[in-house]
């Protein structure tokens, strides 16, 4: 392999692997910030390597070893390194690499990651804005997007939330009791935008990065089984798994999108819908569960044409109550627009035209052009289109949006 061949296996690994990575070494050093430092010096330590030595056969073992025997050189430096070896046990001089994570272990240290990052000692803003760092791999850009906010408040707020944790001195646990329930709704939001960001990727080339889909509905899966009493979190399982059921075909055969009006169903996950009818019964009525439903009912529509979309408009309502926000209100106008037609749905969108968080949200203009072209106004829909596509960052979604607006172009 060729020394840039090397180069971007290293970077490949490193995106899959580091959130474990890190969470792997965050049980030996108890800070978030140090862990993240020390898998990104196992990264270096790869480029250096790689190139010469050749890539080994477990890249992931290598770099989480790797950091690992760095974490435990960072400890023995430490003047407390007795206590500290007391705690993280006998066990820390024969590092093994890392076999496959048991989807029902409970003491996940994904899991452990996610707790920590969501202590109450941070906002809740700072809190997902670490975590999505943390175990998505994602830069302060995806992260503002999934924000709707600007970067430097990204920046700032993980670089903060670090400083914090390590100040309050943090644990490095899955909390129990009352605790654990006072970070439930902070660790739920984590994993649904961590999910959002692989199932449609703010920036790239790809418009679907399924290991972070992955992740999400793992992590959903557990906490399902750590917490079966709350509804909420079924709720999510259930919306993920609906998700996920049609990420196969969301893309073409060159990674093309792939509209939900023209995805062949057959290549819908059956096995995955199951699933999500299945939590769905022990979901409740908060917002993941009442998306979960909107979810159900189009994994359960046979073609697009069966869709009930009044009583999807209907549910997105009742979020609309639960989770006030411009976004929801575009989602139920798309709704609105195939049950009641594209003129009732036009008069929602163009009350949001003016809303603050939607300026640069592609999806906006996206779907005004939509709604124009339904109405037969082709050259407003073509320049809705082009805004849309100036807006995203993601290469596949502007292609498409690109070949909507030239064929909405005027006939000569």
């Amino acid at each position: 392999m060729t020394a840039a061949g090397a180069t971007e296996t290293v970077e490949a690994v490193f995106r899959i692997e580091s959130a474990r990575i890190i969470a792997g070494v965050a049980r030996i050093v108890r800070d978030v910030g140090i862990a993240e430092e020390l898998a990104q010096d196992a990264l270096v330590a790869a480029l250096e390597q790689w190139p010469e030595s050749g890539v080994p056969d477990r890249p992931g073992a290598w770099l989480m070893a790797t950091a690992k025997h760095r974490a435990i050189d960072l400890v023995r430096r430490k003047e407390t390194y007795a206590r500290k070896l007391a705690e993280v046990g006998r066990t820390l001089e024969d590092v093994p690499a890392p076999g496959p994570a048991d989807p029902d272990d409970i003491d996940d240290d994904l899991l452990r990651l996610i707790f920590t990052a969501c202590h109450p000692v941070l906002s809740t803003p700072a809190r997902i804005a670490l975590t999505l760092r943390l175990l998505g791999g994602l830069t302060t850009q995806e992260i503002a997007r999934a924000f709707l906010t600007s970067e430097p408040t990204v920046a700032q707020r993980i670089v903060r939330a670090k400083r914090a944790l390590a100040k309050a001195g943090v644990p490095f646990e899955v909390p129990y009791g009352p605790d654990r329930i006072a970070r439930l709704s902070s660790v739920l939001e984590v994993i649904y935008l961590v999910f959002n960001e692989g199932y449609s990727a703010t920036a790239g080339d790809d418009l679907v990065r399924p290991a972070l889909c992955e992740d999400a509905l793992r992590l959903a899966r557990v906490l399902a089984g750590l917490m079966p009493k709350e509804p909420e979190v079924h709720g999510l399982a259930a919306l993920l798994e609906f998700q996920a059921s049609r990420i196969a075909a969301r893309t073409g055969p060159g990674g093309e999108p792939v509209l939900l009006a023209d995805q062949n169903r057959s290549r819908w996950n059956r096995m995955l819908i199951r699933r999500g009818i299945e939590a769905l019964q022990h979901a409740g009525h908060g917002p993941y569960s009442v998306q979960a439903a909107i979810a159900a009912y189009h994994a359960q529509a046979i073609r697009y044409e069966d869709t009930d979309w009044a009583a999807i408009a209907t549910l997105y309502g009742q979020l609309m109550a639960l989770t006030p926000s411009p976004v929801v209100e575009l989602n139920r106008a798309v709704a609105v627009s195939m049950a009641q037609g594209p003129a009732a749905a036009l008069e929602l969108v163009d009350a949001l035209t003016d809303e603050p968080a939607l300026d640069g949200y592609h999806l906006l203009p996206s779907v005004r052009g939509d709604l124009l072209e339904r109405l037969g106004r082709k050259q407003e829909a073509r320049a809705e289109f082009e805004r849309a596509a100036s807006w995203t960052r993601n290469a596949r979604e502007r292609e498409l949006l690109l070949e909507r607006a030239s064929r909405s172009a005027p006939t000569p």
